[in-house]
């Protein structure tokens, strides 16, 4: 009895279309079995792949779909392809011509066989081909933020810059390659969607009018500096079909998301407390204060994040110290902020005009997890034991400090009718509730 063939192929298979079933059909009249080899969502960020419509689980089901495969695996690291064409004892590896000469390599192990293309179809072509969403840009022009926006959706299927309104730079003094509009108003009829980042006390107010207008919104967080403001918004663009997005762009790396994995799954144990820390140290002296942001709305976000993404939002106490450069203004240099959970607790520190170490430690009661500074842009991070011979270091690529991937999937739940934010409506509103707490005074310390 002669050998079962064995032929394996990879991709990423977004969006299946005739190309890919065609070259699935190829590949399986080499041999007996099929093995398709579908990228993990990961790896294709590791890779570059931003701008896929589809999870993981839907690419495999749409595989599967095809009857064409025998058996799926997934793709996860660098390197693979020779440890599958070993371990599932591969007689051929096919992939599409395009990759010509790429997996040369392989011939050492397999027979290696390139695969006509179907001309004229891709899944890049196909999401190229969609509209373009026209942002639109609210805020401070000189913001370095907002020149991070811009040069990030160039690199973000599907998103044009429609243009900018900046009460500082409004006659195109930055940005030269971006219209700049007069008024909010003017801004709002010639966009889909807008970016808000301006003064977190005008995002209320701005919201309201863009979803009005029948505008998607992007906002730097807070959303609102009230609960209930919070709230109503998010449930008014629920009612209008519209998105509401919280934008906190440490939500969106790869780290940051694998760390709240190995948190929450218990691998440190039951987790008792979260340290986060957030510091820069700003020319204060010579800032805008009234139009210039806090430190608890500059950082306070980003720092509540982690906090309530681990230990909830059912604290029981919030208790707040805060040292003012300007009181009338609210204009903090640095605040405090300690939580009470019933089982836990946590601490938050926040400042623009004070300086620490921007760490972000988890301890648990089998180990805690250690994020260095700047922990809101990181790559890397380590679990740590007693034993240490069981600590554990992970790094992971981290591209355009996250904002490309929110764009992502901001752009992709204006597309389709399901949620791809990783920030909770209950987690904006918490940051809403203690940010309200900060502007009433309540259970506030002023040293």
């Amino acid at each position: 009895m002669s050998k079962e063939v064995r032929v394996i192929t990879y991709g990423t298979y977004d969006m299946l279309h005739y190309g890919h079933i065609r070259l699935l059909e190829r590949a399986k009249a080499l041999g007996d079995h099929l093995i398709v080899g579908i990228t993990s969502d990961d790896y294709d960020k590791s890779r570059g792949k931003i701008n896929l419509q589809q999870s993981l689980m839907e690419r495999i089901e749409a595989v599967r779909a095809t009857g064409l495969a025998d058996e799926i695996i997934v793709e996860e690291y660098d390197g693979q392809k020779i440890d599958d064409v070993q371990r599932y004892d591969v007689d051929i590896f096919a992939i599409g011509s395009d990759w010509r000469g790429k997996f040369d390599y392989l011939s050492k192990f397999c027979k290696v066989e390139y695969l006509d293309r179907t001309e004229g179809v891709s899944s890049s072509s196909i999401r190229a081909s969609r509209r373009s969403i026209r942002l639109g840009l609210v805020g401070d022009g000189k913001n370095a933020i907002v020149s991070k926006y811009i040069n990030e959706s160039k690199i973000v299927n599907g998103l044009d810059i429609a243009g900018i309104v900046s009460d500082r730079c409004p006659d195109g003094e930055v940005h030269d390659d971006v219209p700049h509009f007069a008024s909010y108003e003017e801004l709002l009829g010639n966009c889909d969607a807008v970016y808000i980042i301006s003064k977190p006390t005008e995002h209320y107010r701005q919201i309201k009018q863009a979803l009005e207008c029948g505008r998607h919104v992007l906002v730097e967080s807070p959303i609102a500096t009230k609960k209930e403001d919070v709230e109503e918004l998010l449930a008014f663009a629920k009612s209008r079909g519209l998105v509401l997005m919280d934008a906190i762009k440490t939500a969106y790396a790869t780290a940051y998301n694998r760390l709240l994995l190995i948190a929450n799954e218990g691998k440190i144990g039951d987790v008792i407390s979260v340290e986060a820390t957030c510091t820069s140290l700003r020319d204060i002296e010579s800032a805008d204060i009234p139009m210039a942001w806090n430190s608890i709305c500059g950082w306070g976000p980003t720092a509540m994040l982690p906090v309530f993404q681990i230990l909830g939002t059912d604290y029981t106490r919030s208790q707040i110290t805060t040292l003012f450069k300007d009181s009338a203004n609210s204009f903090d240099l640095f605040t405090h902020i300690h939580f009470s959970y019933p089982k836990a607790v946590a601490t938050v520190k926040v400042g623009m005009g004070v300086k620490s170490e921007g760490e972000l430690i988890i301890s648990g009661t089998k180990g805690y997890i250690y994020v260095p500074a700047p922990w809101w842009k990181t790559d890397y991070f380590e679990t740590r034991f007693e034993d240490q011979s069981e600590n554990k270091r992970y790094f992971y690529q981290l591209d355009g400090e996250g904002i490309r991937y929110e764009l992502v999937a901001f752009v992709k739940e204006i597309e389709a009718p399901r949620s791809y934010s990783y920030i909770g409506a209950d987690v904006s509103a918490s940051i809403g509730r203690v940010i309200g707490d900060f502007y009433a005074g309540t259970d506030m310390t002023v040293i």
